[in-house]
């Protein structure tokens, strides 16, 4: 597929950056190329400035609102949130650039249904958790949390990966969380924040683990490449 007849995608990042530069690798490593041209034409806003998108009221929404309406400005086709919480936003991103939003959450849901388990542990901020049991729901599946104390100690973990943290330690600490949901009955996980799978693997489970993220940069580079049709755009 050559660049002039592919789409251009446009990826609100840097919630957080090595989360979103993972994500870019592997739009690169899924893309078909045997030269540079052949790659997808992808347009970033790798912007940490963005409110923390777990405080209420924190004022993300008109932030990746305008991101969004930049990269439409830039040459965007499709849009691409590169974090899972963002996605609370998505309604107002799209309206703001007029753009469809290849949706990672419902991405993910739908890849948790295909495992065949009836109930999917989410390991993600209680933003994301909102968001993944609506679409769970809809796949008629079950979610299963953590307890307030362990999501407690989940988040100190994720603010630890999120400060440059991804050894042994940390890596222990996730897999610790994840055991915990596959114990209270989760017949797969959902790494449901973006800093999960940095740390966390399908080696360290013995259940099946659905990367939402992974799964968003393959089908990014289907949409953009013309294997998927665009995504319905919800706007207003």
């Amino acid at each position: 597929m050559s660049d002039d007849t592919s789409l251009t995608l446009g990826v609100l990042g840097g919630m957080g950056p090595a989360a979103t530069l993972d994500f870019l690798a592997k739009l690169q490593a899924y893309t078909p190329a045997e030269r540079d041209q052949d790659h997808i034409r992808v347009i970033a806003d790798i912007n940490p400035k963005v409110p923390d998108r777990n405080t209420p009221g924190s004022g993300a929404g008109p932030v990746l609102a305008e991101m969004a309406g930049a990269l439409r400005g830039a040459g965007a086709d499709v849009l691409a949130i590169a974090c899972n919480t963002a996605h609370a936003h998505a309604d107002l991103i799209q309206r703001a650039s007029g753009l469809p939003l290849i949706d990672m959450i419902e991405t993910g849901a739908r890849a948790a249904h295909e495992t065949g388990a009836m109930r999917a542990g989410v390991l993600g901020t209680k933003g994301a958790l909102k968001l993944y049991r609506e679409y769970l729901a809809a796949q008629a599946m079950g979610m299963i949390t953590l307890d307030a104390e362990r999501q407690e100690a989940f988040m100190a973990t994720l603010y630890r990966i999120k400060g440059g943290d991804t050894g042994r330690e940390v890596r222990r600490e996730m897999k610790a969380h994840a055991d915990a949901l596959v114990k209270a009955g989760a017949e797969c996980i959902i790494a449901g924040c973006t800093e999960v799978p940095l740390v966390l693997s399908q080696e360290d489970l013995r259940v099946d683990m659905v990367d939402p993220g992974d799964l968003l940069a393959r089908r990014c580079v289907a949409v953009c490449l013309g294997w998927e049709a665009l995504p319905a755009y919800h706007g207003a």
